[in-house]
């Protein structure tokens, strides 16, 4: 072992493997942990610790993603070298993060790389030292306004999309938008993507919570939620619900558009995870005067770029562009640059085509392995949910995986901070491990369900 180091987590919370995320990055940031150390591996550290395997293996892999530390077969695990470039292929993490879609590198790379160096060849030295302005990052919102030709969003052009630093700033652009008075409040379905959560409790918004059923939001709670909690504005995904990739039908949209129109409420659709054909309408386009679109380059693409967009009311868009100027002035001149060139690389549809392709081959090798159980799954959509047979509950099932160095996410995630949560649990597709560590990790998690562990005490 290279370091006699030890983490205090006598203050950790309930997330211990956070905590000890942290101790490690204070000991490389001070220097007790140099470039090139080696960590003690995982087993020992747990042991020392008096924690879980699966903990320390989280905390490493949380790391070994931010680049803090890296991993390779039979070698341990290291502090990164400050020059270090470790070759992808020969990684093998000690542990399978299954909790978000990582899409595999079938090219992205390359066209970023390619799009950096046109960018940094291209761009006059003034344009270096400039702030950006609306007008500036207009020919990559006709490159962005092109990108969505094919999807039901509704008659909207380049002048209608404003940029921001992903599609969960675009959100919380949204919000600052639309939201008004003293007690704001917003609603979102009772399970659904944490996001939309956390941006209201940024814009201060009280969260209302709407039941579902087999055709998505019920009409009437929401019509109750508006008219009796001053709801200002439902965030929705129409398209893919996360986590349960469930759809809001035709009928249930066109519903719950009607009644949008009447009591003037505002509809966020948030459109990030599929990444094939739409089932339906957007409600940008349903509602015209009240819907907003929101999407993002990261689950089709790269998450890299961190360049989201929102497509706003026609008659808003000037307040959803100001939104944003004030926030952050707008993308920068070498960003929307570099951006604008990745998208308008000619090699860019083949690049997306063979990502959509792969991660629809991960997709079907694991419903082939889970198929026996309650899975909730659809191509194109890059996680699946998992309804725990009896015996499992969703924070025993998630420990259970994580000692076994599988990472998942429970359903207590996506629920509202009092409500009850079903027992299960979100599978991402994770395209950036060997297939052969991929395929091995989601038959622990099959092996898991096929052998429930019912526990009684007295």
């Amino acid at each position: 072992m290279g370091t006699n180091w030890t983490p205090d987590l006598s203050k950790a919370g309930r997330s211990k493997y956070k905590a000890l995320a942290d101790e490690i990055r204070s000991a490389v940031a001070a220097g007790t942990l140099s470039c090139g150390a080696q960590l003690p591996p995982v087993r020992e550290l747990a042991y020392q610790l008096s924690i879980t395997p699966g903990t320390v293996a989280r905390a490493y892999s949380l790391l070994t993603e931010e680049g803090v530390l890296q991993a390779g077969v039979g070698r341990g695990t290291f502090v990164t070298e400050a020059s270090s470039q470790v070759d992808a292929s020969e990684a093998w993490p000690q542990v399978l993060n299954l909790r978000s879609p990582l899409l595999p590198d079938v090219g992205q790379s390359a066209l970023l790389r390619d799009a950096l160096h046109a960018t940094a060849d291209a761009m006059p030295a003034q344009e270096f030292l400039n702030y950006p302005d609306r007008k500036m990052d207009l020919p990559l919102r006709r490159a962005l306004r092109r990108w969505m030709d094919d999807l039901p969003i509704g008659n909207f052009t380049a002048e209608d999309v404003v940029l921001a630093h992903g599609a969960q700033n675009a959100l919380m652009l949204v919000m600052q938008t639309v939201l008004r008075g003293p007690d704001p409040a917003i609603a979102v379905e009772n399970l659904t993507y944490p996001g939309f959560r956390r941006a209201a409790e940024l814009n201060r918004a009280r969260v209302v919570g709407i039941p579902s059923d087999s055709e998505g939001p019920i009409v009437e709670a929401l019509e109750r939620a508006v008219r009796e909690q001053g709801v200002q504005l439902f965030c929705t995904s129409s398209e893919v619900n996360n986590p349960t990739v469930s759809a809001t039908s035709r009928r249930r949209r066109h519903e719950i558009a009607d009644m949008a129109a009447r009591l003037g409420l505002n509809i966020l659709d948030d459109d990030c995870y599929v990444i094939g054909p739409h089932m339906a309408e957007s409600y940008h386009s349903l509602v015209p005067g009240l819907g907003w679109y929101v999407s993002s380059l990261s689950k089709s693409l790269t998450p890299a770029l961190r360049v989201g967009y929102a497509v706003a009311p026609r008659e808003r868009v000037s307040e959803l562009a100001r939104t944003a100027a004030y926030a952050f002035f707008g993308l920068s001149r070498p960003l929307s640059e570099v951006t604008l060139a990745f998208m308008s690389d000619p090699r860019l549809r083949s690049v997306a085509a063979k990502s959509r392709a792969r991660v629809n081959e991960l997709l079907r090798m694991t419903i082939n392995h889970l198929g026996g159980h309650n899975v909730t799954w659809r191509e194109d959509v890059p996680f699946m949910w998992i309804s725990l047979p009896e015996g499992w509950r969703a924070a025993s099932f998630v420990r259970a995986a994580e000692r076994q160095g599988v990472i998942l996410k429970s359903a207590e995630e996506f629920v509202l901070r009092h409500a009850r949560a079903p027992h299960a649990v979100r599978l991402a597709v994770n395209g950036q491990v060997d297939v052969a560590r991929y395929e091995a990790g989601v038959v622990q998690v099959r092996q898991l369900l096929d052998n429930p562990r019912e526990e009684f005490t007295v």
